[in-house]
């Protein structure tokens, strides 16, 4: 990379160059003190064009970082825009699975308040027709209190055997009253 090069365009332009220089000094000799003046002006010109030159190098690139920032700004824009999207996209479809959850919930209630209430109507259903069964059972089969016919008696047949365990024979007084007992009972009723 030399002097000549397209990055100092400007020593291209004016001709500048330091193996030119070395090898005029002889010309320059002679013309000393108006060339003085003349590199001296040149100088300025150069300088003004370098300062130029750089001047508008770092415009292009002040131009340059300009534009990739403003890229990337509108990269990140585009970025957070997307995500604000997506975070509303994310938002409707859980506020609308919330409004699904919700039907459901009010779906299942009123089917549960269906099953309470049906499950209640055949509880009374059921207790009605229990306690009407019930009722119809009752008058056509009165009770009767009944008591043992000659209790007495065979109470004192059940102590007589057991005392005489072995002599069966002396009980029989009582066993033939029970009898007769039994048998008035049985022309009573």
């Amino acid at each position: 990379m030399g002097f000549g090069s397209p990055e100092w365009p400007f020593l291209q332009r004016t001709g500048c160059c330091l193996d030119k220089r070395h090898s005029g000094t002889t010309k320059r000799q002679h013309s000393r003190p108006v060339a003085a003046g003349e590199a001296q002006a040149g100088l300025k010109q150069e300088q003004a064009y370098v300062r130029d030159e750089f001047g508008k190098i770092l415009e292009r690139e002040r131009i340059s970082s300009n534009e990739h920032l403003t890229r990337a700004i509108l990269r990140e824009r585009a970025a957070t825009e997307e995500e604000r999207q997506k975070a509303q996209r994310f938002a409707r479809q859980l506020e609308e699975k919330d409004r699904e959850l919700k039907k459901h919930d009010a779906y299942y209630k009123e089917q549960l308040a269906r099953l309470e209430e049906r499950s209640a109507q055949f509880y009374k259903v059921t207790t009605e027709q229990y306690q009407k069964a019930a009722d119809e059972v009752s008058a056509r089969f009165k009770r009767y209190e009944t008591q043992p016919v000659c209790a007495d008696l065979q109470g004192k047949i059940l102590q007589c055997y057991q005392q005489h365990a072995q002599e069966t024979l002396s009980c029989s007084a009582l066993a033939s009253q029970y009898l007769h007992c039994v048998n008035h009972a049985k022309q009573t009723s």
